[in-house]
């Protein structure tokens, strides 16, 4: 069987043909029905919610000697997050010492106990207890860290029996 050799004007002319066949079948083509368009607004809404974390780090007076004729000070920071714009209190309790108040709170080793007391101000002239307005200290949060400050002081000459003495005061952050 003998091919025939087809010229490159037939080629052309298939193609051209077919390009003109495809393009009569786009327009020949069902358009997509369209039943019509509807719009809406969505409100976005968000309540921010007043907030407090407190991270209480520990006081340690190291060591204490009562006959050395000096107070033992000491200090340690408490770090407060709270919601930008949310006021806050925080408050010390007298903690777990038996027979502690604001004013001398103890710390125990057994039976025995070892008095201190915790202060807002450098000089521990002001001290940190638990009525608001009176011996609290207030702030407003500003959504980022913010650190205080607690002094604490052993006075001297105290009757304590050698031994290692603790308490536990509860930081309480009111908002």
């Amino acid at each position: 069987m003998r091919r025939r050799k087809q010229s490159s004007k037939g080629v052309r002319e298939g193609a051209a043909a077919i390009a003109l066949l495809a393009a009569a079948y786009a327009l020949c083509a069902p358009a997509p029905a369209r039943a019509g368009a509807d719009t809406d607004a969505m409100a976005v809404t968000a309540t921010v919610v007043a907030s407090c974390v407190v991270v209480a780090n520990d006081l340690d007076f190291l060591t204490y000697d009562p006959v050395a004729g000096v107070d033992a000070d000491a200090s340690t920071t408490l770090e407060i997050t709270c919601t930008n714009g949310a006021a806050y209190v925080v408050a010390l309790d007298a903690g777990l010492g038996a027979g502690a108040s604001i004013a001398t709170r103890r710390m125990t080793s057994g039976g025995d106990t070892l008095a201190y007391s915790l202060y807002r101000d450098a000089s521990r002239m002001q001290l940190w207890g638990e009525t608001t307005g009176v011996d609290t200290v207030g702030g407003t949060g500003t959504g980022a860290l913010q650190t205080l400050t607690v002094y604490g002081r052993a006075a001297t000459a105290q009757t304590a029996p050698a031994g290692a003495y603790a308490d536990t005061v509860t930081v309480t952050v009111t908002y």
